[in-house]
């Protein structure tokens, strides 16, 4: 495999996403002592961050890999919704078919951070689905996208946040489907079972289990191929790619499949590691329909961001270097 070509061929490759977009708000300070009026720490800040979140980190991290990258979203008329669009803009992320709407707010998580972790989250937020009206402006805006730029990758990314419907979610589908578009989806609990027909389906295995509801006691091989079985009975996808945490990702396609084990790392914050695995894995997938290929990528990049503390973009040059020294002799 020859890594320079395939990393430079990123950037002739049109990705779209389609989800829920969230502001990550971080506010650093330090800790030296317990408040006298509960049994908490005070956090005395002294630094405000902002970051992109959700569907639009998904946004950062293929934009980040030199893709050109579109997202279409909801957000609020509100500041929280600048500052989220103005981030995806200064990162190459087109943003110009976000719809924002009065009768929405923008997500924001918003994190207090004391000694280099987390102290507290306050979500800002709305997850009831979204209206009829704006259902049908945003799938009339991912026809016209899909019309106007034919997208070699539509990834779904799904955060219960209410943009994506079942509706939608068929609709569009069935549009890719039509104009043979890769599909990747990253799901939730809420419509787990709804993105029938698929090209790649990336849960967690967290997510799996509370999917299927089911126990998973054990991730060997044999147990990862039945519940790919399962999922595929009900789904009629093509492609299962399950991250299993600290054991590595479990890949399956048709009967090609293998559990990949993760590379030794120095763990600060598993935040933003799904968002990196489905860029990574879509990207590559779309580039070389090397289902194997795309797996030990994504799982090198998933664990290269846990590095670092927050939700973070893959740095393509890492993750250039990183795939030349560990997978050059392998593919």
């Amino acid at each position: 495999m020859n890594f320079d070509q395939l990393f430079a061929s990123f950037k002739n490759t049109q990705v779209l996403i389609v989800g829920d977009v969230m502001l990550d708000t971080y506010w650093w300070g330090n800790v030296d002592r317990i408040s006298p009026e509960a049994p908490v720490p005070v956090v005395a800040l002294n630094r405000k961050e902002y970051r992109v979140g959700g569907a639009a980190n998904v946004a950062l991290n293929t934009a980040s890999l030199g893709a050109n990258t579109a997202i279409i979203s909801i957000v609020g008329q509100d500041s929280d919704g600048d500052q989220l669009l103005q981030l995806m803009e200064q990162n190459g992320i087109n943003t110009e078919n976000i719809i924002r709407s009065a009768d929405r707010i923008t997500t924001n998580k918003m994190r207090i951070m004391g000694r280099n972790q987390q102290m507290m989250r306050l979500d800002a937020e709305m997850v009831s689905d979204i209206n009829e009206e704006l259902e049908i402006q945003l799938l009339k805006t991912v026809e016209n996208f899909i019309k106007k730029y034919k997208p070699a990758i539509l990834i779904f990314e799904d955060y219960n946040k209410g943009v994506l419907t079942q509706n939608l979610i068929t609709a569009i589908t069935k549009t890719c489907n039509e104009q043979q578009i890769f599909t990747a989806v990253d799901p939730k609990k809420k419509n787990f079972l709804s993105y029938k027909d698929v090209t790649l389906f990336k849960p967690n295995l967290k997510e799996v289990k509370e999917g299927l509801n089911i126990n998973v006691d054990q991730t060997n091989l044999e147990r990862m191929q039945h519940i790919h079985h399962v999922l595929k009975e009900v789904l009629g996808h093509s492609i299962s790619l399950i991250t299993l945490s600290e054991k590595g990702v479990f890949y399956q396609q048709e009967n090609n499949s293998l559990i990949i084990p993760t590379h030794i790392r120095n763990i600060a914050d598993v935040s933003g590691a799904g968002d990196t695995v489905i860029a990574v894995a879509s990207l590559v997938y779309a580039s070389t329909q090397n289902i194997h290929l795309a797996a030990e990528m994504a799982n090198i990049a998933g664990g290269l961001v846990c590095e670092e503390v927050g939700t973070v973009a893959i740095n393509q040059h890492q993750l250039l270097e990183e795939c030349k020294a560990l997978l050059a002799t392998k593919n």
